[in-house]
């Protein structure tokens, strides 16, 4: 069995060495100053994309605010839109509407384009911890941090942070379950298996997707 490569871009090889092209590392195919991904967290989106990072975080660019941060081990699926800060409107007057936005001339400089992404009700950086799957077609609104080991269900529109190990799902997401009573939670986060070294992981992934929390603290790392 191969080990774990966080550096390929493809991280889907069948066994006939085929390479599945629409399952991405994030971290290898964005490169964005205000994107923030760890190690094999990955998109399995039902088409090669041209821009990842225009597609999953459509309304990030380099001169916003806010920053995106996606953890390590995140499985993120087809259709999942991430909508960050600078996609807000102003709401403080009497209209929501982007005049400004649409009457820029010559006269302008980048540092007045900027002052335009700079909202009195903007909402900071979205913040995805690690180990998190979120389902198909899912949406992530501004501002939001989802704790470790969640799980988003898929359609979910999630507008306030979601706890770690925690289910959330619907329109807008609320709390469906937790996964693990508290004290296996706190066991987990206190783990932190995704933080091993690569063939720590490699070698003991059936612990680490298993449910016994002893046999996980018997492989964890000493030092």
């Amino acid at each position: 069995m191969r080990r774990l490569d966080a550096s390929q871009k493809y991280p889907m090889v069948l066994p006939d060495g085929t390479q599945v092209k629409t399952v991405v590392h994030l971290n290898q195919v964005i490169d964005h100053p205000r994107i923030e991904i760890g190690d094999f967290s990955y998109f399995g989106h039902l088409e090669v994309l041209d821009d990842y990072a225009a597609y999953l975080a459509p309304y990030i660019y380099p001169p916003s605010k806010e920053k995106l941060v996606i953890g390590k081990f995140c499985q993120i699926a087809h259709g999942v839109r991430i909508i960050t800060s600078t996609a807000n409107h102003d709401t403080s007057g009497f209209s929501t509407f982007p005049f400004a936005n649409f009457m820029m001339d010559s006269s302008m400089e980048m540092a007045d384009v900027v002052k335009l992404m700079d909202l009195p009700d903007r909402k900071g950086d979205t913040v995805i911890g690690n180990d998190v799957w979120i389902g198909m077609n899912a949406i992530i609104m501004p501002g939001v941090t989802i704790g470790d080991g969640a799980i988003i269900s898929a359609g979910a529109v999630v507008v306030k942070d979601v706890a770690p190990f925690t289910v959330a799902g619907g329109n807008p997401a609320r709390e469906v379950k937790a996964r693990f009573d508290a004290e296996t939670t706190a066991a987990l986060l206190d783990i932190a298996w995704w933080d091993w070294p690569h063939d720590l992981i490699s070698d003991n992934f059936t612990a680490i997707t298993g449910a016994d929390i002893t046999a996980l603290r018997a492989v964890r790392p000493t030092n």
